[in-house]
C-alpha cells in the first residue's frame, strides 16, 4: 500500500478545484437552454382602430370670480400664483421667489409679495417691483375654460 502524504492530499484537492474552475469557465457564455426554432409571432393588424387617449382636464385651480381684478391668489400646493391685472385678463406665475426660494404669501396693491425678505413682483408680468429679488417670477401657462382657471 502506498502511503498518503499531506503533499498528495493537497495536490489532489488543488487539482479538483482547478477542474471545477475550468469546467465553469468552459460553459461561460454558452446557453443553458435551447430555444425552439419557432418564428416570432407577427403582429396581426387589428380591424379595430386604436383607441385615442381621452385628454383629462386638469383640476381647476379656481373660478374666475375667485380672483379679484387688480389682485390675485397664491396656490401653495401647486406652487403657483394667479393674478387678474385687468378685467378678464388672467396671468399665472411660479409662487417661488427668485431671491431665496421662499413661497410668496400674498397679492395686494398690485404686487405679489414674498414674506422672507420683502421682495415684490408686479401682477402684470411677474417682474421685480421691489428687491432684493433680481429676477422676475417665471410665467406659468393657464387656461380659462368658461369660469374655470386651470394649469395648462
Amino acid at each position: 500500500m502506498t502511503e498518503t502524504t499531506r503533499r498528495t492530499v493537497m495536490l489532489g484537492a488543488g487539482g479538483a478545484g482547478l477542474a471545477a474552475v475550468l469546467t465553469a469557465c468552459a460553459s461561460y457564455g454558452s446557453p443553458t437552454t435551447t430555444a425552439a426554432n419557432e418564428a416570432p409571432a407577427a403582429d396581426e393588424p387589428s380591424s379595430a382602430e386604436p383607441k385615442k387617449k381621452a385628454k383629462k382636464k386638469a383640476k381647476a385651480l379656481a373660478d374666475t370670480g375667485d380672483i379679484q381684478v387688480g389682485g390675485g391668489t397664491v396656490f401653495k400646493d401647486q406652487k403657483v400664483v394667479v393674478t387678474q391685472p385687468t378685467e378678464g385678463e388672467f396671468k399665472a406665475f411660479t409662487a417661488i421667489c427668485t431671491h431665496a426660494g421662499c413661497t410668496v404669501a400674498s397679492v395686494s396693491n398690485g404686487t405679489i409679495n414674498c414674506p422672507c425678505h420683502g421682495s415684490k413682483f408686479k401682477i402684470e408680468d411677474g417682474s421685480v417691483a421691489d428687491g432684493p429679488a433680481g429676477a422676475p417670477l417665471a410665467e406659468k401657462k393657464i387656461t380659462v375654460d368658461g369660469d374655470k382657471i386651470r394649469l395648462a
